[in-house]
């Protein structure tokens, strides 16, 4: 075999050689690259959830205060809603049986008609109708 043949044959085992690296090479770049990516991603998403769970807790934190607040309201009573209060023997008797009786609680003030909006003090009121 000539020269030339045993360099020419030289040269393209080098060169598969080198290739042959390079991929190698490549692949390890590559593989190190997504495990760099995999940790990244996990870092990030650790730290998103981590934050977003911060978030939503100091936001639900005056929600659920909010709630608890308008819980005890609405269990109390709301004194603004109005409400019906029939006349007894103690207070209002002169309205017992009165057409004229309106009797509903307004923010904890009783209109008792709208000729005597506080009520009449004794049990003969001048106005009175039967109902």
């Amino acid at each position: 075999m000539e020269q030339w043949q045993k360099d020419l044959i030289e040269i393209v085992e080098t060169v598969a050689d080198e290739v042959e690296r390079f991929f190698l090479d490549m692949g390890e770049a590559v593989d190190t690259f997504f495990e760099l990516t995999e940790e990244f991603t996990e870092q990030v998403q650790n730290t998103i959830v981590t934050e977003v769970d911060q978030y939503l807790q100091d936001l639900a934190e005056p929600l659920l205060e909010v709630y608890e607040e308008m819980e005890d309201l609405l269990a109390d009573g709301d004194p603004g809603f109005p409400y019906s209060v029939e006349p007894t023997l103690e207070k209002n008797p002169a309205c017992i049986g009165c057409s004229n009786y309106h009797g509903n609680v307004y923010s904890g003030n009783l209109l008792v008609c709208a000729m005597h909006p506080h009520g009449w003090d004794d049990k003969n009121c001048p106005d009175w109708e039967q109902e």
